[in-house]
């Protein structure tokens, strides 16, 4: 159990789905209410409408969630909420590298989000896919995936729910490495595809990491999500049958999307809870 000097553990979540209805939000606050409840520690969450407000939150948090959203991570540089999401971002980077600020601020970023900082970070090439990413897919670790304290508990391949037009490929090795970081997954392993494999997760720094796919994906909400008519039909039409009856099958697989549930983002808030400890 996490145990906290601190009365609330204070939590923004950064909101970028530009007020399009979707079930990344949902998932994120429901992890957030189980977590805060297993470890019988209360929470204060914010949330912040990026990008059709400008909104972005304070330093005043103890840690921060970046959602995924809609679009093209390309076609919004310039655009007044990126200005204001990457000023947000300098500033918690400026926090976090001064010596003489305690405690550190932790930062997950999901898929849009991630996106955004490979390109703005300039830590590989962000561009769009030749067909949709869409359903329950493996991971693979590489070697410094094995010791990310967010990945304890998973296996190797663990399954993600993927759901993407754009990618991150062709990583920048030498400036992951001058920033701290490391690429801890990719995507399957397809060797009759003649395609670069995109990257899955990176550690950005000491405090940031993200991934691209979504680990806040809720497999028994999602499941019923994908069976209601309309949603079906959706599915259907655009990536067939098949497809959509794998998915729900594999989101009911408690070694898949289950799994990765219960462990990425708990795990990311255990130990950055843990982090702030001593303080």
């Amino acid at each position: 159990m996490v145990t906290l000097q601190k009365n609330n553990l204070r939590i923004a979540i950064l909101d970028l789905y530009e007020g399009q209805a979707n079930e990344g939000m949902r998932c994120i606050r429901a992890i957030l209410a189980e977590w805060s409840k297993a470890h019988e520690f209360d929470i204060i969450v914010d949330e912040f409408n990026v990008r059709q407000f400008n909104e972005v939150p304070s330093l005043a948090y103890d840690l921060y969630i970046s959602s995924g959203g809609p679009g093209s991570p390309l076609e919004t540089i310039g655009s007044d909420w990126e200005k204001a999401y990457f000023n947000w971002l300098e500033n918690l980077s400026e926090w976090n590298n001064n010596n003489e600020n305690f405690p550190k601020k932790h930062a997950f970023f999901i898929c849009h989000s991630f996106q955004l900082l490979c390109r703005y970070y300039e830590i590989g090439n962000v561009c769009k896919r030749k067909s949709t990413s869409f359903g329950v897919f493996p991971v693979h670790m590489m070697e410094d995936g094995h010791f990310e304290k967010t990945f304890e508990g998973l296996n190797d391949p663990f399954y993600c729910v993927d759901s993407r037009d754009f990618q991150v490929i062709e990583p920048n090795h030498e400036k992951i490495r001058q920033m701290g970081g490391a690429i801890l997954a990719i995507e399957k392993n397809r060797p009759h595809v003649p395609f670069e494999r995109a990257i899955m997760s990176v550690r950005f720094n000491e405090y940031f990491m993200g991934t691209q796919f979504h680990p806040e994906a809720d497999a028994i909400g999602m499941a019923m999500y994908l069976q209601r008519e309309d949603k079906k039909k959706v599915v259907i039409e655009a990536h067939g049958e098949a497809k959509w009856q794998s998915m729900v099958e594999q989101l009911m697989d408690p070694g898949k999307i289950l799994w990765t549930y219960s462990h990425i983002l708990p795990n990311f808030l255990t130990h950055a809870a843990n982090q702030l400890a001593p303080y």
